[in-house]
């Protein structure tokens, strides 16, 4: 499985998501990061706000018709907060394929 975390240049919430991919995972070096810097990079990599996970090229917390940017990115927890990353929970079944993503 490929893992990118798309995100602008420091972005607080790619080091969050990063990590918390780690945890799961048992170490974040198998996660490939791409700093976006502009609109036409945000489209072509398919990211719609930062930071954005991809599992094989897919955003498995997509929305339909939220369009690329480069803006902050905000998820729906479990419980229905905000919070700038997917959680553990989230990420857990996104990546074993148990469940749909929240964004």
């Amino acid at each position: 499985m490929r893992l990118q975390v798309l995100h602008v240049p420091g972005c607080p919430n790619a080091v969050a998501l990063t990590t918390r991919l780690g945890q799961l995972l048992g170490s974040r070096d198998r996660v490939e990061q791409l700093v976006i810097r502009d609109q036409d990079e945000a489209a072509a990599a398919g990211m719609s706000g930062s930071p954005t996970l991809l599992l094989d090229g897919i955003d498995p917390f997509a929305v339909a018709g939220r369009p690329s940017g480069l803006a902050c990115r905000l998820y729906l927890d479990e419980n229905g907060a905000l919070a700038g990353a997917p959680s553990l929970v989230q990420l857990r079944a996104a990546l074993t394929g148990k469940g749909p993503g929240n964004a």
